[in-house]
């Protein structure tokens, strides 16, 4: 089942993209003249006015063909000549293009505040940004005195009598000592302390002896305090969302940058690898699927800013240099920097390939 979801989440994906140029080729008066889903042969097609919708035979993507984008057009009659994208504003194409990064954006956004919803809690912060301790117990360590006496969960109401917060609790614990003041590794305190704590809506009285550790230098039981939360909000999982999203853009576009660094170009995978990463993580859980959709997206639209040819980005960018020119930039010189474009897609396309085959040879993706 993970499989199809996987493989439906990259064709919504693909649609949402390919569905932000269309709408906005519509909005402002283009002539679109077919939206498909994949590539090849066409399964399935439907004429609705101007437009032929249908599904190609090849799942590797999708495209919206807009009348005048293609330098060998020719356009029948006048009016389809004005509604053509080459004769349109600058504005009008520079709206057009963008719109289908901006659509992965805005579904990056979406799908991660979803994630952040759907993770329920988020750690409290001071304003120091450290997190409070709560006088819940969120970890017993395996082979102390607090094994097989405190639980996860419990919350530790007095420790020999003294109540307050973690500190002050702590601080009990350690006044306990050896027979003698002795500081040998694992030796017991000569008297147990007292813990009383709420398990299960009931009070309950343990006797623990704690133990001298020479790594803290204090005299510890062995377990952990639990951090203080809050429930993920709408306004804070849209600020997680958007801070987080930030921070992967920055450092996705330093890899790609840095692309030929061993440690970055390791990181890459092709359409092969993030499918079969994508169907792991939505086995494990679906905010982790939705959190790896919301990447996916992301990253859609960052490689498609990338300002060349045949890239979204590379159109916005010869669009705004007609712009400051003044007059069309000839044709020529966007073919020619358009292998730059290509060369950039065919050496991540490489790498991703290598790394997606090494990572099936050998221990797996997400390893």
């Amino acid at each position: 089942m993970s499989y199809v979801l996987a493989f439906l989440g990259f064709a919504l994906l693909i649609i949402l993209h390919e569905g932000g140029h269309f709408a906005a080729a519509k909005a402002v008066g283009m002539r679109v003249e077919r939206f498909s889903l994949f590539f090849g042969p066409m399964l399935f097609r439907r004429r609705i006015g101007e437009t032929e919708y249908g599904i190609g035979v090849v799942p590797l993507g999708g495209y919206v063909k807009i009348t005048g984008m293609s330098s060998a057009e020719t356009f029948p009659t006048a009016e389809i000549a004005a509604r053509a994208y080459v004769n349109q504003p600058v504005w009008k194409r520079i709206v057009v293009i963008a719109a289908g990064p901006a659509a992965n954006l805005l579904v990056a956004f979406v799908l991660a505040w979803v994630f952040f919803i759907g993770s329920q809690t988020h750690a409290v912060t001071n304003a120091q940004g450290q997190t409070i301790p709560t006088s819940t117990v969120a970890a017993v360590e395996t082979g102390t005195a607090a094994q097989g006496l405190l639980q996860v969960g419990d919350q530790i109401v007095s420790i020999d009598g003294v109540r307050g917060n973690p500190t002050r609790l702590h601080q009990q614990i350690t006044t306990h000592t050896c027979a003698g003041g002795s500081h040998v590794n694992g030796c017991r305190a000569t008297t147990p302390a007292t813990i009383v704590v709420r398990r299960a809506g009931r009070l309950v009285t343990l006797h623990i002896r704690p133990r001298w550790s020479t790594v803290n230098h204090e005299m510890l039981i062995g377990f952990g305090f639990a951090d203080k939360t809050a429930p993920n909000g709408v306004l804070y999982s849209a600020g997680q969302s958007a801070a987080g999203l930030w921070r992967v853009t920055k450092a996705t576009v330093s890899d790609i940058v840095q692309i030929f660094k061993p440690r970055q170009r390791r990181q890459l995978h092709s359409i092969v690898g993030a499918y079969a990463i994508t169907q792991q993580d939505i086995a494990s859980g679906w905010t982790t699927g939705v959190e790896i959709m919301a990447l996916i997206s992301l990253s859609l639209a960052i490689i498609n800013l990338f300002p060349f040819l045949p890239l979204d980005g590379g159109h916005i960018f010869w669009a705004l240099a007609e712009l400051i020119r003044g007059r069309k930039v000839p044709l020529r010189v966007m073919e020619r920097a358009s292998f730059v474009g290509i060369a950039l897609i065919a050496i991540l396309l490489v790498i991703g390939l290598s790394n997606d085959i090494s990572s099936i040879t050998g221990k797996g993706f997400g390893q």
